[in-house]
């Protein structure tokens, strides 16, 4: 079963950059986006032999996300169930059979982390939403979290430090959702891997030079860790300032 993650960063634009050439080249069972940017009515995307789902925010031209999948879940709910975050269209939740699915576009704390408050209660939320989530069945999340782990998933740690995506605070908020009983997919089974990205700025020619973050997971609960199989980045594949990722669960 094939699983794949991308912020298109605006799937409009995207489109005429060959998105749909990548989605059917990905061939994936599920395949979900972050950063659509649009609204309904401003897409007609009807990729033969899946179910779409669609999150939009309320300020037109800005985040949203979406989700396509093979198999038709059991019931599709959008956000978290908190007024104060679900206006910006960040999470769909899909269940199915033997796992809730969801896919989420985290909060960027923005320049001099103008918006670090609102992503700290946003971390303790989500976190909370997933594990109720997990009181039923085994979750699988995945999506733009807009913050590299650990010094290896950035080129430039040093002096990204404390910039947006690479604060302590974030960074602790991710090793919490790990200690609470989840598994970063492509660190099991690439734990020294360096130098592999999934996003890169559009200035300084970042993306040429490979000077990334790796900010775009799959992340597993531990329960579901017999399952894995494999995990991937496709940097290969252009488009968007982010690449997709994958992650490979066995049936």
């Amino acid at each position: 079963m094939k699983l794949i993650s991308w912020n298109v960063n605006g799937l409009r634009a995207c489109i005429e950059k060959g998105f749909e050439e990548s989605f059917k080249a990905l061939d994936a069972d599920i395949f979900c986006l972050q950063e659509t940017k649009l609204q309904a009515g401003q897409h007609d995307i009807q990729p033969e032999g899946y179910y779409q789902y669609w999150n939009y925010a309320e300020k037109k031209g800005y985040s949203g996300t979406a989700l396509f999948t093979r198999v038709k879940p059991l019931n599709v709910t959008y956000g978290i169930g908190i007024e104060e975050h679900d206006h910006e269209g960040r999470v769909i939740t899909a269940e199915y059979e033997d796992f809730y699915f969801v896919v989420v576009y985290v909060p960027n704390s923005q320049r001099e982390l103008a918006r670090l408050s609102y992503r700290m209660t946003w971390e303790k939320d989500f976190l909370d939403y997933i594990l109720s989530l997990e009181a039923k069945k085994p979750v699988i999340y995945c999506g733009d979290l807009n913050v590299a782990h650990q010094e290896i998933d950035l080129k430039n740690p040093k002096t990204n430090h404390m910039n947006a995506g690479f604060t302590d605070d974030e960074r602790a908020c991710f090793t919490k959702v790990l200690e609470s009983g989840y598994i970063d997919s492509f660190r099991y089974f690439y734990p020294d891997k360096k130098d592999i990205y999934s996003w890169w700025s559009y200035m300084f020619k970042s993306r040429e030079k490979n000077a990334g973050w790796r900010i775009d997971y799959f992340v597993v609960s531990e329960k579901l860790k017999d399952r894995m199989e494999d995990a991937a980045i496709h940097n290969e594949i252009m488009g968007s300032d982010h690449c997709p990722v994958e992650l490979i669960l066995k049936q």
